[in-house]
């Protein structure tokens, strides 16, 4: 809840409708152009809004829908990439009103990178609803312990040093100590394997994870590429700030050594916290 707090400034550029405590049966966010069909058409609008990328409704909503909440495009109900409607569990409102307000922000072309809310949900809905999936994603990000990038250290130079004492040294304390595990660290190049009893652990620890937590920490591990930053993101250890900071170590680094590139540290920085912060709000159960 913490993390899901600290990341909606990046989940979001409006946080109107968020700060609703609750959700009446029918919500509105008016707003003036085209429309959309029915049912069966709703999933073909969307895809329509995809392949034109131009914005054709009028007005954005949140329904009560077969014990759920769905958000609306005049009146129609958005639908998954998978044909499966967008339907959300009636304690996520909080997702529900970030997922309007990256519609509603979508101006007058549909913008696929401001919709990260929205692609997470659909990823939770689409691809986490049986086992054969989430055991093939959770082998996957199992690799990533191998190669994790806070199991790397670097010995100089000294500013680099000084941040990953303050960013990886603890998250590596905390899941040794949060789940009796060893994992093994490197000062060189060379691979390190980590012991086959600390990935059955993880593998336990993930296999408990609910839908919306399997699509958390895949996209937080994809983004940071840390297994472990994504872990602590999706238990609650650290915010999505600290997630980036962590997975940025080297990247600050250089930036503090050389400084800053124009037009792709910049992007990357916020591209980072737009994807974790996506991660951390899904997780919301306001």
């Amino acid at each position: 809840m913490f993390a899901a707090r600290r990341a909606l400034s990046f989940a979001a550029r409006s946080t109107a409708v968020c700060g609703q405590s609750r959700l009446p049966q029918r919500v509105w966010l008016a707003r003036g152009q085209a429309s959309i069909a029915t049912s069966e058409q709703a999933a073909a609008a969307t895809n329509r809004a995809e392949v034109t990328l131009k914005r054709f409704w009028k007005s954005v909503g949140i329904e009560s829908r077969d014990n759920g909440l769905a958000i609306t495009l005049d009146k129609r109900p958005l639908r998954t990439p998978g044909g499966k409607p967008l339907l959300l569990p009636q304690h996520k409102r909080l997702v529900a009103a970030l997922i309007a307000t990256e519609w509603e922000n979508q101006e007058t072309l549909l913008k696929p990178h401001a919709l990260p809310v929205t692609s997470l949900a659909s990823r939770a809905i689409d691809a986490f609803t049986d086992e054969k999936s989430r055991s093939e994603v959770r082998s996957l990000l199992l690799k990533y312990l191998d190669t994790d990038t806070i199991c790397y250290h670097e010995s100089e130079p000294d500013a680099l040093v000084t941040l990953q004492e303050a960013h990886w040294k603890p998250l590596l304390e905390w899941a040794c100590s949060e789940f009796g595990v060893d994992i093994q660290t490197s000062d060189s190049l060379l691979f390190t394997s980590q012991p086959p009893e600390t990935l059955q652990k993880f593998d336990k620890v993930m296999a408990e994870f609910d839908q919306w937590e399997m699509a958390a920490i895949e996209r937080a591990t994809y983004t940071s590429k840390s297994f472990l930053i994504a872990l602590a993101l999706v238990k609650g250890r650290i915010s999505a700030e600290d997630a980036a900071l962590a997975s940025h170590v080297e990247v600050n680094s250089q930036i503090k050594r050389w400084g800053e590139v124009e037009d792709s540290h910049d992007v990357d920085h916020h591209d980072v916290r737009r994807q974790l912060g996506s991660a951390a709000c899904i997780l919301s159960n306001l």
